[in-house]
């Protein structure tokens, strides 16, 4: 049988108090002597006593929680975004509640539509590859619920702070780079141009190569999602081109990993034959051999940035501008996977 959950007004009863004192002695209410409090704290650590953090809440009309929604959650570079927020959603007395769309925008409506209701404060979110619209955020907008996107966003949103890197310098860079090391026949293996962040990315390749007088080949373009499975046949229709790429930038270092080893399996000589360029700079980066060339996106940085400036609203309501968008500064990390040239 269900034991009955420990109230004030049973704490009230031990120790012949009324509740009221009791709820303020919980509360460290300044009316109560110290003395009073330290009882009523003792008492109600041995009945088992728990505080209604939901209950305080709406009286306060706040949760002290903030919602984290992501498209996945199996990424490292997710996890390192997580670790950003954590730490200063912590250091400002916030708990994280955390929920992943697995790349479906059903569920991410779904999972907004949840957070609202369970009164979040604020809210920090990255897309779907499906995600067609903003719509079910509008709520969080019409409440004035503070809400900040990061990596993946929606290009033209006016009302809400985005936090990226600048994804079209970035995949210029990488196709620049390989571009100075010899590479001519430079391939793409990248994911859905639906959203910002690898669309943004193709372009810079696309226009790194015309800036250097290079052609744009449908041919040497491969679109997939970021899974194992894929990351395998994106290798596979490599190994098919006639003739070979001699340089691809891959624009997921997990993807650039499996590529790789798969390459150098059906004898390709990593960077002699094919130079190659990640990105993210994902611990994997660092431990294949060779060493993976890669673009650093700082995600613990881009975590902690997006969670400050979500808390800087919080605290500031009557906040006039909102800064809508953050670009957070990136670069190219070089490594022995892309060296044709020894500098």
């Amino acid at each position: 049988m269900k034991k009955k959950d420990i109230t004030i007004y049973d704490i009230a009863q031990h120790l012949s108090l009324s509740s009221a004192t009791v709820s303020r002695a919980l509360q460290d209410h300044p009316s109560i002597k110290k003395q009073t409090k330290q009882k009523v704290l003792n008492k109600a650590k041995e009945l088992g006593y728990r505080y209604n953090h939901f209950a305080g809440s709406l009286r306060k009309q706040q949760t002290n929680t903030i919602g984290f929604l992501v498209h996945e959650l199996n990424s490292s570079f997710i996890t390192s975004v997580l670790s950003g927020i954590e730490k200063i959603t912590t250091a400002a007395g916030y708990n994280l509640l955390i929920a992943h769309s697995s790349e479906n925008f059903e569920k991410e409506i779904a999972n907004a539509e949840n957070f609202f209701n369970q009164r979040v404060d604020g809210l920090i979110a990255s897309l779907t590859f499906e995600t067609e619209n903003l719509n079910h955020f509008k709520p969080f907008n019409d409440k004035g619920i503070p809400l900040v996107f990061f990596d993946r966003v929606e290009e033209n949103n006016d009302h809400n702070t985005s936090v990226i890197i600048d994804n079209y310098k970035c995949g210029y860079q990488a196709t620049r780079h390989l571009i100075e090391q010899g590479c001519r026949r430079i391939a793409i293996s990248t994911s859905s141009l639906k959203r910002n962040v690898y669309r943004e990315r193709h372009r810079g390749y696309k226009d790194a190569l015309h800036d250097n007088g290079l052609t744009y080949s449908e041919k040497l373009v491969i679109i997939n999602d970021l899974s194992e499975k894929a990351a395998t046949e994106n290798a596979n229709r490599i190994l098919k081109m006639n003739p070979l790429p001699d340089g691809i930038f891959i624009t997921h270092d997990f993807s650039a990993a499996i590529c790789m080893q798969i390459l150098i399996d059906h004898g390709i000589n990593i960077p002699a034959d094919i130079a190659v360029v990640g990105f993210n700079n994902d611990d994997i980066s660092k431990l294949v051999q060779p060493r993976l060339t890669t673009i650093n996106y700082p995600g613990k940085d881009l975590g902690e940035i997006a969670a400050r400036n979500l808390i800087d609203q919080l605290n500031n309501k009557n906040l006039l501008q909102i800064t809508n968008r953050i670009i957070v500064r990136s670069e190219l990390i070089i490594r022995q996977s892309s060296l044709k040239k020894i500098t």
